[in-house]
């Protein structure tokens, strides 16, 4: 009995580290596409000037 609840609790931890970790990295490659689309039009906007 042991071994089956320890066995379901580090279940738990790694399927809670893999959503922690697929939540970050959608939130980085958002934020950088955020970041490389401003650095575009910022670029545009001083090429055309």
């Amino acid at each position: 009995m042991k071994k089956n609840s320890l066995g379901v609790i580090i279940g738990i931890v790694t399927f809670a580290a893999a959503v922690s970790a697929a939540i970050t990295a959608f939130l980085l490659v958002n934020e950088k596409k955020k970041r490389d689309e401003e650095e575009l039009e910022r670029y545009l906007d001083c090429s055309i000037q």
